[in-house]
């Protein structure tokens, strides 16, 4: 790897292999999802309509789940696998991005476990301290995904062979 990583995201010619592409493509659906949720979050909080928001607010971090963990699976299981064989996966990059993976997994399982029996009956603190819940978890993958597309795929651009770009796009791919 050649030169600081800092410049990478600078450099306006960079361009990603085809499956390292493909996941910098899965991100903005993503973070429109994760804007509406915030939106209905903060709705929420300000106390407007709160049931209406909250019951709703199940349904699409349901459907923004769905769309995630195929994500997360590429990037955990092959993407983080093949990098880790060059640096690592204790510390740095990798040891990061898991943890921001949990961390914001965390974050959804918690409400959804909370709110598994429905939505009905809970106080205005309890939707508003479940709401933050889908909050933090937006925070944190809002910055997850910026810590991706400036600095691990382009490390990883840098660091693999073209067999492995090959490998990368052929195995998520499949998932």
């Amino acid at each position: 790897m050649t030169g600081c990583m800092s410049g990478i995201n600078q450099d306006s010619s960079f361009t990603l292999s085809a499956g390292l592409q493909q996941l910098k493509n899965e991100h903005p659906p993503l973070l429109e999802r994760l804007a509406n949720l915030l939106n209905i979050s903060v709705k929420i909080e300000e106390g407007e309509q709160m049931e209406e928001y909250f019951s709703k607010l199940r349904e699409l971090v349901i459907e923004f789940l769905a769309e995630l963990e195929p994500h997360s699976e590429r990037e955990e299981g092959v993407l983080f696998e093949m990098m880790a064989v060059y640096i690592g996966r204790e510390m740095g990059p990798i040891a990061v991005m898991e943890y921001e993976h949990d961390q914001a997994k965390r974050f959804i399982g918690t409400f959804l476990h909370n709110t598994k029996d429905g939505t009905t009956g809970f106080t205005n603190e309890k939707m508003i301290e479940n709401a933050q819940m889908i909050k933090n978890a937006n925070y944190t993958l809002v910055s997850h995904f910026a810590k991706e597309e400036s600095i691990l795929f382009p490390m990883a651009e840098n660091m693999f062979s073209e067999e492995e770009k090959q490998e990368l796009a052929a195995r998520i791919k499949i998932i």
